[in-house]
């Protein structure tokens, strides 16, 4: 199928708005690749420091005939999506060896869990944690002893800061490796109702833990549709990862084949072979637009939009929140999983998965097929998916039909003909918006505003049976300047409570909601922020405020608006506690939320 011109011509705003950057940055691949394998150019004494405790691979290693290659690992037991990465150094070695290859932990990066964080100051943290392990990557691999990198992440921000890592390092052939989701436990819709009347009083705080703990019950991915199974279908789409490896559980015969035979494709793309595939080349401005393609698809995560263009930035290309919206306008949503739907990803995957979709999307001129992947080139073979048979992996094409229409549908029979995502502009600044889990009823809200500057108060007002009419609730002093920009997910029962009982109810916000954001209409990344002088810091109670998700309007109606002078708060509590004064000067550096609220770039 040809390429949708309306495609096209974003991919062509990309790569001429990025062609000095991305061309200053494909010339530092090229000089790196020049100088041939790194590990060639080791004095004997740094190399027998690098090879000092690899027992029986020394030799090989010394010889510089083999690719090495580097394991990144966000392993730890706090996170169940990371918990299976436990054994996965030990499997990989030995999968190397099969390759005629060898392997090293080249070093570990944090990666902290934003369920356990969610609502708490330890949040706060969260998004800069994201530039955090893009560094703490950069130092594992500043040693220069490997021909190809395997990067072991799965969750919210580990993954965007793995891919900048592996941008940086643009000439290191880069191969992500998935753990998988966790089976599924009790419907997220159930799980959903019981924190609704724990929040209202009607569920006893054991009600809830029963109900939280059979929903997160074991190793792997959390199975809703948030950020972090975002980041694994962007793997996918994006070609860092191997065809249908997203979505397989963890502790299966398939999920450890995948895995080895990610090894097996990491060694055979390094510069020592025939078929150099570095990270640089896969990661252009067509693997981007198929990344944002796929994000509105599929209703992912609103984090991706703080997250693609700091991930794209570290490529040399730049991408703008119009982009985002030109893409959403174009892309169908054929996709209904929790929260925009009652599925969960392990129902998505038994319905066609991946290999449907972006079969669907490419037979409509939707995505760019003529990109590099790791598994080769083309991203038709995207469309396969993954089997063991007779113990031997191979991929088959996958299903030509979906195999369950409520979670997964054709491009010709979407969900909804576009893909969910308005920009919103106004006199309040600029921010985003994903309706896919929105009634159309609720698209549009005009109602008089209530302002907070945390979420602890917005819960205390709604104890307090304060809000009683329809309300634009303000939460403020939450972009990443303020106080790092976290999660307000927490205030999703409290909200959908009040929607529930017929109010007409919103949420603005300089600050983040979840992936796992639903039915709540929000207007969330407002920019400038309110800690930057923003408009959003010259609300007041009882201003008229209109969120219309439909016009792309975020305005404040009263006649003295502009003119007012922006509050100043005290944000010195949020300096100390649970290392927060540690990150106080990366705050401080943070670019808006349009440009990815990051510190790096």
């Amino acid at each position: 199928m040809t390429l949708d011109p309306r495609i096209r011509d974003v991919t062509d705003r990309i790569i001429e708005r990025s062609r000095p950057a991305r061309d200053a940055y494909l010339d530092r691949l090229a000089q790196a690749a020049e100088q041939g394998p790194a590990r060639a150019h080791l004095a004997c004494s740094n190399a027998a420091h690098a090879y000092a405790a690899m027992g029986e691979a020394k030799a090989a290693l010394a010889a510089d005939r083999q690719p090495n290659l580097g394991i990144v690992t966000a392993y730890n037991d706090m996170l169940s999506a990371h918990q299976p990465f436990e054994t996965y150094p030990a499997l990989i070695r030995e999968a190397a060896r099969a390759a005629g290859a060898t392997a090293q932990v080249a070093g570990g990066v944090p990666a902290m869990c934003d369920g356990v964080t969610q609502g708490r100051v330890g949040m706060e943290l969260s998004l800069m944690s994201r530039d955090t392990i893009a560094l703490a990557s950069a130092v594992a691999m500043s040693h220069d002893c490997y021909d190809a990198a395997l990067w072991l992440g799965v969750c919210d921000k580990i993954v965007p800061g793995l891919v900048m890592a592996a941008a940086t390092f643009g000439h290191v052939p880069a191969v992500f490796v998935p753990a998988g989701p966790m089976t599924s436990g009790i419907p997220n819709d159930e799980k959903a109702k019981v924190r609704q009347a724990f929040a209202q009083g009607q569920a006893t705080r054991d009600e809830l833990m029963a109900s939280e703990m059979a929903s997160y019950h074991g190793p792997g991915t959390c199975t809703f549709y948030g950020t972090a199974n975002t980041n694994q279908m962007l793997m996918e789409i994006m070609g860092l990862m191997l065809p249908g490896a997203a979505f397989v559980n963890p502790g299966t015969g398939l999920r450890e084949a995948l895995t080895k035979a990610a090894v097996h494709r990491a060694a055979a793309i390094t510069h020592l072979g025939n078929d150099w595939r570095p990270a640089g080349h896969v990661l252009d401005e067509r693997a981007f637009v198929n990344g944002m393609v796929g994000l509105m698809a599929t209703g992912g995560s609103t984090n991706l939009i703080l997250h693609l263009p700091a991930m794209a930035k570290a490529a040399g290309i730049t991408l703008t929140l119009e982009d985002f919206e030109a893409v959403a306008s174009v892309v169908p949503l054929l996709a209904k999983v929790y929260p925009n739907g009652l599925a969960d990803v392990n129902h998505f995957h038994a319905a066609g998965g991946l290999g449907y979709l972006i079969g669907q999307l490419l037979d409509a001129g939707l995505l760019h097929e003529d990109v590099e992947t790791v598994a080769g080139t083309g991203l038709a073979r995207y469309a396969q998916e993954p089997k063991l048979i007779d113990g031997a992996l191979t991929w088959v094409d996958g299903p030509a039909e979906t195999l369950n229409d409520r979670i997964l549908r054709s491009a010709k029979d979407p969900f909804q003909p576009t893909g969910g995502l308005k920009q919103l502009t106004g006199n309040l600044g600029q921010g985003v918006i994903k309706v896919s889990a929105v009634k159309p009823e609720n698209h549009v809200i005009e109602a008089r505003a209530r302002v907070f500057s945390d979420q602890p108060a917005v819960k205390a007002a709604f104890q307090a049976g304060a809000f009683t009419e329809d309300t634009v609730v303000v939460v403020r002093f939450q972009g990443p300047r303020a106080n790092g920009m976290p999660e307000l997910h927490s205030l999703t029962p409290v909200l959908a409570v009040l929607q529930d009982r017929g109010l007409k109810v919103a949420l603005v916000t300089d600050g983040r909601m979840s992936g796992a954001s639903g039915k709540v209409p929000a207007a969330i990344h407002v920019a400038p922020e309110a800690a930057a002088g923003g408009p959003i810091a010259k609300l007041r109670d009882g201003d008229r405020v209109r969120l219309d998700a439909v016009t792309g309007e975020l305005s404040v109606l009263e006649p003295d608006f502009d003119s007012r002078e922006p509050v100043v708060a005290d944000l010195s509590a949020n300096n100390f506690g649970v290392g927060r004064e540690l990150f106080a000067r990366l705050r401080a550096g943070a670019t808006d939320a349009t440009e990815g609220a990051s510190i790096l770039f």
